[in-house]
């Protein structure tokens, strides 16, 4: 059935229409309202593009741009607004990106024939990159970055994994895009391919989101360090949908968290690969892995992904004996150490995730009582915790693993007002410079306010 080749009705039947919108650079409209949900495009400012708005129709499955009637299914609109998607290329066949782009919505996406796939060679690309010592070769970077509020503090700790990348096609046309270069994890650091962003389209506008066509890009990551630390030593790795989004992270918690220098930051470039994910899990497994995708649908889809496929990598390690295969064997797929079935484990270990259950229940219901000082309830908080990790701690040695090899995952979302940590960045730089017009305002001398205001 997985071999079946899909048709339009399952595209019709499996997609919603917000995927695609989300997908084609829309955001929500969240000051629209919830009973009409609208989507709206963003110029490269950041600013709203009046008169391109899609009003969710028909629960999800169609859209309409008002004032026109007309109304679109994931199929049409595809087909109605193809340079908005990644795949699309000068003369291609509509049916063919309908196929790429809903299959890839639908994380089954088409594998082409290594015929079909053009080997990536840098040599074909002028590359420009930035110099932290040559502020001349900083300059053609400035508005790409400026456009996205990234400082130039944290472009000097990147420096060295961006460039600018230039390629001429059929038609002897300039393509210039600010690139990050792919690699593979087991690899030794020759690049496969870009992630490419800002690259200008026909209309005009920039495609925010892309890959090379060329290169291994289903195995390659952009992964890198500001202190250069090696994948297979990083102690915190932190997972992102673009190479912006890692930066604007980067760039609002460095000041509070020193240690993001030591780090290692991975983009996936969109959705996470099962073969991408897993030669970097299995270098990394010692490090805590922080999720950081984006505050949308396909962020948390692509959140559970990976939290499957670390749960995986860690249960693949353990050493399958006979009096852990059954417990072992009851985990579901992708699931943690601690959700096999309890009457499988050894009596000790079954008697702490006793302990820790009545504590949790006497947690829950102190939340729950109105009547219960706060002081109290953080207390039993503390127990609560602590019975956990004294169970969890059973359940490692049982299980021959220590600390440093069990699922060490947290979950880091942007604000909830924003989708993605460059929306988020961009929306507090405009916060400071509104503060700081406002305190210079305030500082003005009474006088020069005075002589203004006469004139």
């Amino acid at each position: 059935m997985e071999n079946k080749e899909l048709t339009y009705n399952d595209f019709l039947q499996r997609l919603d229409i917000r995927d695609v919108l989300l997908d084609a650079g829309y955001h929500q409209n969240r000051r629209f309202g919830l009973r009409l949900p609208s989507f709206i495009r963003m110029d490269s400012e950041g600013k709203r593009i009046r008169g391109d708005k899609f009003v969710i129709t028909k629960q999800g499955k169609c859209c309409t741009q008002p004032p026109r009637q007309r109304e679109y299914n994931v199929v049409s609109f595809i087909k109605g607004h193809p340079l908005l998607f990644a795949e699309y290329r000068e003369g291609m066949d509509l049916d063919r990106l309908v196929n790429l782009v809903c299959s890839r919505l639908l994380n089954r996406p088409v594998v082409q024939s290594r015929q079909d796939i053009r080997p990536f060679h840098i040599a074909d690309y002028d590359l420009h990159k930035f110099d932290p010592r040559d502020r001349e070769t900083q300059k053609k970077f400035h508005l790409y970055f400026k456009n996205r509020g990234i400082d130039l503090s944290t472009q000097y700790a990147f420096h060295r994994h961006f460039c600018l990348a230039t390629k001429y096609d059929a038609e002897e046309t300039i393509h210039t895009c600010l690139a990050f270069p792919l690699t593979l994890p087991k690899g030794d650091g020759t690049v496969v391919g870009f992630e490419e962003r800002d690259c200008v389209r026909i209309d005009g506008s920039s495609n925010y989101q892309d890959k090379a066509e060329e290169g291994n890009t289903n195995e390659g990551l952009w992964i890198v360090s500001p202190a250069q630390t090696p994948l297979a030593e990083a102690k915190h790795v932190y997972w992102f949908e673009s190479a912006y989004d890692a930066m604007a992270y980067y760039q609002l918690h460095q000041a509070q968290n020193q240690e993001l220098q030591k780090a290692v930051f991975v983009s996936t470039g969109g959705k996470p690969i099962e073969k991408q994910t897993r030669d970097v899990l299995e270098l990394t497994i010692p490090a805590t892995q922080h999720i950081c995708f984006n505050n949308n649908r396909k962020g948390w889809n692509f959140k559970r992904e990976l939290q499957q496929e670390i749960c995986r990598t860690v249960h693949s390690a353990i050493e399958e004996t006979p009096e852990r295969k059954p417990y072992l064997d009851s985990i579901g797929d992708g699931h943690d150490l601690d959700e096999g079935e309890l009457e499988l484990l050894p009596k000790s270990v079954q008697e702490s995730y006793i302990r820790f259950e009545a504590e949790q229940d006497k947690f829950m219901l102190m939340r729950w009582d109105e009547q219960c000082v706060p002081e109290n309830i953080k207390k039993q908080a503390g127990i609560t915790g602590k019975c956990y990790r004294e169970y969890r701690e059973k359940l490692q040695e049982f299980l021959g693993i220590d600390k440093e090899h069990d699922v060490a995952i947290t979950h880091k979302e942007p604000d909830y007002r924003y989708t993605s940590w460059n929306d988020q960045l961009l929306a507090e730089r405009k916060l400071e410079e509104a503060s700081e017009k406002e305190q210079a305002r305030e500082e003005e001398p009474e006088q020069e306010r005075q002589t203004r205001f006469h004139r």
